[in-house]
């Protein structure tokens, strides 16, 4: 067979197997690698829902898919050019993903009579799953792992957890990967506590290297170039560790220390981990007992003069709902991140979408608006994070942030920003030796001063209970129609202060392709590869949902039909049309626990393109 050396302007792998596999830190450790060699990439891991699922069986498997390119990257890829499979559940569960023309990497020494009937297949797998005509490479690597650290004095177990790196040898060879990067992680990662593990894992990864190189049944190699990006440091970086350093920079642009009251839940946990980190930045975190004691510790904070934060995903969302009323009630600054996943109660708890909208809008009593914002991609948790805090500071309101696990868990490269590039944050403190009144307002933005304890002369109470501009305690219907309207006005008043939306094509024409929060990559990549096949469609995508930009009916108004596309049963279109009935909405909603794939994206926008076409020439 004939070696050939491909030059390819983009590829998709997929490290998959068993929890105990390290696939995720496989997947990472490439898409690590490849950031520093100069590729766009976008990352996916995909993680089993069930804690210590059996061994071996389909719902035990963990994934991570890694999409590597010399050009923008704004998806992990909808199908794989590489499956590596560890085991057969991770064959069985990923073979839908395969292109027509992948590469299969497989474990021959897990595909045993156990291991096969494990995960619900026969003898021959590969016929079962219908991929005879993608190109199987076989290979026993655990008994290769074993051969090569026979000699390393290491245990049996933890030869058994090298083979991780083995197939991240041969995954090098395959796409011409430098390994120095993962050389320097190995040395860091073992240099103080466990030295004797470097060397072991340098050889298990050369030999899969060599390997790889050395037998017949690999074809081809591929070259992907770096990216032309402009010049600066750049790291690769997930959605949860953006989010916490954006709050840490709005935390530094507004001179104030920040407190995070958390209680650990999925996927949202990272976001506390990270700012535990972070003491010396002046980060105070608290690992509270639970939800409420969560929120209500940060808003105590938020009392103090803090640059409040509490973290959570949905279940976590609907225990906060009370505080989330006496936040605004208070009219405190907060910031709640709630990173999405798939629900009702647990749910699937490692899934991602987009079905706590409702929740974010609606799910207080009373009459109690607040500001609601979406992240769009990983990198882009830290402008959301800090413009979250700077909106939460400067209004005086709490602010819910959505993002998603699919944008928490995954990464992209990311430009390190300079923080002279951000503006200052200026929170509405009462000056000395001025009048305060605690809920009197800004004429213009309703804006109420924020006094601190230990300011002499400034002390007030807050609490649950409505009270008027004087802040004493009053049940009189006037004055609380009164500041009811005034607490509305104020978060209304926030799109004076917010980015107008954007139009990516044509200004005006027959559909408008709508999206908010992750699911932005998808959609525009999918309005990309519409365009090119000669359809004229425009896309807008939301960062800010309550309140909507200002020029939001302008720009529906625009278009003929509005195609509304959310991980959800349809919360953001149907808001749409409580706001702007007049409008012609279509939707195209997902709800399985995972991101949207490019090709359905733009079969939905070529269907209702068709029937545009089809009602015209009736």
């Amino acid at each position: 067979m004939q070696h050939k050396v491909i030059d390819t302007k983009d590829v998709v792998i997929r490290f998959a197997g068993d929890s105990g596999d390290g696939m995720q830190l496989t997947g990472s450790l490439f898409a690590d690698m490849s950031a520093i060699f100069g590729n766009e990439l976008s990352t996916f891991p995909d993680y089993p829902a069930e804690i210590r699922a059996p061994h071996g069986t389909v719902s035990g498997v963990s994934g991570f898919q890694v999409h590597i390119g010399s050009e923008h990257i704004t998806t992990p890829g909808d199908f794989c050019d590489l499956l590596v499979a560890m085991n057969p559940a991770a064959l069985k569960a990923n073979a839908k993903w395969l292109k027509r023309t992948a590469m299969v990497l497989i474990d021959s020494d897990t595909f045993d009579e156990d291991g096969l009937k494990r995960a619900g297949l026969k003898n021959d797998p590969i016929a079962e799953l219908y991929i005879e005509d993608r190109t199987i490479i076989i290979a026993p690597i655990t008994t290769l792992t074993e051969e090569s650290l026979k000699d390393s004095g290491l245990d049996r177990k933890t030869v058994a957890k090298c083979k991780n790196m083995f197939t991240l040898g041969m995954a090098c060879y395959i796409y011409n990967r430098p390994m120095e990067y993962i050389f320097q992680y190995l040395e860091r990662k073992f240099g103080k506590k466990k030295p004797e593990l470097i060397e072991p894992n340098k050889k298990v990864l050369k030999d899969g290297y060599n390997y790889a190189a050395n037998i017949q049944a690999i074809p081809n190699t591929y070259n992907i170039e770096p990216a032309h990006q402009p010049k600066g440091l750049y790291r690769n970086i997930t959605g949860n560790q953006a989010t916490a350093w954006g709050l840490l920079a709005a935390a530094e642009k507004a001179n104030l220390p920040l407190f995070c009251g958390s209680y650990p839940i999925t996927p949202a946990t990272g976001i506390l981990e990270e700012l535990a980190i972070h003491k010396s930045l002046g980060a105070k975190t608290l690992q509270a007992e639970d939800e409420i004691a969560g929120i209500c510790t940060a808003i105590g904070a938020a009392f103090a003069g803090n640059l409040a934060v509490t973290t959570t995903s949905g279940p976590g969302l609907s225990l906060k709902s009370e505080a989330l009323g006496l936040a605004v009630m208070t009219e405190l600054p907060l910031v709640v991140v709630d990173v999405q996943r798939a629900g009702p109660s647990t749910g699937i708890p490692t899934k991602t979408e987009q079905t706590d909208l409702n929740q974010a809008l609606y799910g207080r009593n009373g009459e109690c608006p607040m500001v609601v914002m979406a992240a769009h991609s990983p990198a882009g948790c830290f402008d959301a994070a800090f413009n979250a805090a700077k909106i939460a500071l400067e209004h005086m309101t709490p602010v819910l942030l959505l993002t998603e696990g699919f944008l928490g868990n995954g990464s992209e490269p990311w430009l390190i920003p300079s923080m002279k590039d951000y503006p200052k944050i200026v929170p509405p403190f009462v000056q000395p030796n001025t009048e305060f009144k605690p809920f009197r307002r800004d004429p213009e933005t309703f804006v109420r001063k924020w006094a601190v304890p230990g300011m002499a002369g400034y002390e007030h109470r807050v609490g649950g209970l409505e009270k008027n501009h004087d802040g004493v305690l009053s049940s009189d219907p006037v004055n609380h129609a009164t500041m009811v309207r005034e607490r509305e006005m104020k978060v209304q008043k926030v799109a004076d202060f917010i980015p107008e939306l954007e139009v990516n094509g044509p200004e005006s024409g027959k559909l408008l392709v709508v999206g908010w929060g992750g699911t932005y990559g998808h959609l525009l990549s999918a309005v990309q590869e519409v365009r090119e096949s000669g359809i004229d469609v425009s896309f807008a995508h939301f960062d800010y949902i309550m309140p909507l930009p200002r020029n939001t009916e302008d720009v529906l108004s625009k278009f003929d039909k509005i195609l509304v596309c959310e991980l959800n049963s349809g919360h953001f279109v149907n808001y749409l049309r409580g706001k702007f009935p007049q409008f012609d909405y279509k939707q195209f909603n997902k709800v399985q626990g995972q991101p949207f794939l490019v090709q359905e994206v733009v079969a939905a926008i070529k269907n209702v393109m068709s029937s545009e076409v089809e009602t015209s020439k009736e």
